[in-house]
């Protein structure tokens, strides 16, 4: 590996894994932040790892607070995963009047975007090694598609080019046909390298391993296209079908599972995160969780199917009579000692979050096939069960055989133990036996709700296959709060632009509302991406 002189490292890596500090600066990266100089920079690949750790710590962060706002209170719930449980939460994305604090994260925290571009320019100070640098433009689209797709239009192209704060967005077609070209170029340049593996050290993700990489960056680029797939079908097909024929190809197996487990003493974020506020007591110790808990929309559908998963997912609830059983999005949160009986999700101190899963990746082909009839080298059904058969190997669960074959048993109704918020409606009619004489409609419901249960804790992933599909089936809110009475039916489509953008950026605020936008900038907008016709959510 080549190396450029590399200055301070203990300092430079105290910066990257930590994030920079001001979040009203994170825009302005043409500057070194650190203050040092090339001549300072001795100790051979120290500022590479610093640099290619600080740009994973971006995409899902270790940061508690960060991770609870992007993957509990709005991926996780939005996504249909985890439910609110704090008592005093009346202002909430779940309820569509979230306020400004919770909304803004993604493009103004200081752990994301300032902490993937200040290491991203720090990996292009101090290698010119074509590996090195196309697994740092990798990285920056796994972290940067999670932000368009909460926000729609996002600066991106134009991020740091002139040292500029203040920049203009870019359409969120712009932004993904980016990220497509960014991806075939890292593609293009680990192919030939595909045997030349890096340090470790350097990489928390797959230790090295440059085959593992060019999957990951095949299979996210076929995530991607499934994406736009209702709003720009030649590019979708032509996106997934090299992405499989890739003769490195996409990830097969879960050894090739994108995941990230670099953690501090307090260990996986998430995990911190749901146990925030456990209800504890002197004669009482809560099992299950704190500030989130199990969404009652996924445990209907995985006590209906008697899925063996529930297990290895959920802890057991503290009602009597109920082993599984959620809270429910969108609701008057109950006291704590009402709250805390539901389900809590299943997660260890050092269990890693995953970024991709090979079950997905099945998943994502079945799709292609089944609804669009891309090229995916293998049939639906096949596909299907082989997502379903990765899922199951991923938890250490056994019972696939029976799984696949049953075609009878349908997502449970909803009752609430607490009474309250029961919901009488059926929630859906999907079934999990593949059926090759179903209409393209249902094949697409069936393959997305069993994505959507081997994506578990995935929300924004869920969230976005929701909005572009009408998939799986969510209970709708019981308690709207927001002035759009539309949003019952639909779900949030997107979340409003951070409150300072229309005074510190005001121009290209106003632009991107007006021009990118499509619509208000507030949560009924659809994005680009989310232009299905017969969408169920709307029909």
């Amino acid at each position: 590996m080549k190396m450029k002189k590399i200055t301070r490292g203990l300092v430079i890596a105290s910066v990257a894994l930590s994030g920079v500090a001001c979040t009203s600066n994170y825009l302005d990266i043409n500057s070194n932040p650190y203050g040092v100089t090339d001549d300072e920079m001795q100790r051979d690949g120290y500022a590479v790892r610093a640099a290619l750790v600080g740009m994973s710590n971006g995409v899902i962060s270790p940061d508690v607070n960060t991770t609870q706002f992007t993957d509990c209170l709005l991926g996780g719930t939005q996504g249909g995963y985890l439910a609110d449980a704090k008592a005093d939460w009346a202002t909430t994305i779940s309820n569509y009047n979230p306020t400004d604090n919770w909304t803004n994260v993604f493009m103004k925290s200081d752990k994301v975007i300032p902490v993937i571009y200040s290491n991203y320019r720090m990996l292009h100070q101090v290698t010119d090694d074509p590996v090195i640098l196309a697994v740092g433009d990798i990285i920056k689209v796994a972290a940067m598609h999670r932000v368009t797709d909460a926000y729609g239009p996002i600066p991106y192209s134009k991020i740091g080019q002139n040292g500029e704060i203040n920049v203009p967005y870019d359409s969120q077609e712009d932004v993904y046909k980016k990220m497509f070209e960014e991806l075939n170029a890292a593609i293009d340049a680990l192919t030939p390298n595909r045997t030349n593996n890096f340090s470790s050290s350097a990489d928390v993700v797959y230790g090295g391993n440059v085959e593992k990489w060019i999957k990951f960056a095949n299979s996210l680029k076929l995530r991607l296209a499934l994406r736009v797939v209702y709003a720009d079908q030649p590019l979708a097909k032509e996106m997934a079908e090299s992405a499989v024929k890739h003769e490195v190809g996409v990830m097969t197996s879960n050894d090739d599972n994108a995941m990230f487990a670099s953690w501090g003493t307090d260990g996986n974020p998430i995990r911190v995160a749901v146990r925030y506020n456990m209800a504890n007591s002197a004669d009482h110790t809560c099992g299950t969780s704190g500030d989130s808990h199990v969404a009652a929309d996924i445990i209907c559908y995985m006590n209906g199917y008697n899925d063996p998963r529930r297990e290895a997912y959920f802890t057991r609830s503290e009602w009597s009579g109920y082993d599984y059983v959620g809270l429910r999005r969108g609701i008057t949160i109950p006291a704590a000692s009402v709250s805390h009986m539901y389900c809590g999700p299943v997660i260890e101190v050092n269990d890693p979050v995953y970024w991709m899963n090979a079950a997905e990746v099945a998943f994502l082909k079945a799709e292609a096939v089944a609804v669009f009839g891309f090229d995916m080298g293998t049939d639906a059904k096949s596909a299907y069960e082989e997502g379903i058969r990765l899922s199951f190997d991923q938890y250490g669960v056994s019972g696939y055989a029976s799984y696949i074959a049953d075609a009878s048993s349908r997502p449970a109704l909803y009752t609430d133990p607490a009474g309250s918020n029961t919901y009488t409606g059926t929630i859906s009619e999907i079934t999990v036996a593949w059926d090759d004489n179903a209409t393209a409609e249902q094949k697409q419901e069936r393959i997305l709700t069993q994505k959507w249960i081997a994506n578990w804790l995935l929300g924004n992933e869920a969230w976005a296959d929701f909005r572009r599909t009408g998939y799986p089936r969510l209970i709708p809110v019981a308690n709207n709060k927001s002035t759009d009475p539309t949003l019952t039916k639909t779900g949030a489509r997107r979340i409003e632009y951070p409150d300072d953008e229309a005074t510190s950026n005001a121009e290209n605020y106003q632009s991107a509302v007006s021009t990118l936008l499509g619509g208000a900038d507030n949560m009924a907008t659809r994005l680009w991406f989310d232009c299905k016709q017969n969408n169920p959510s709307y029909n």
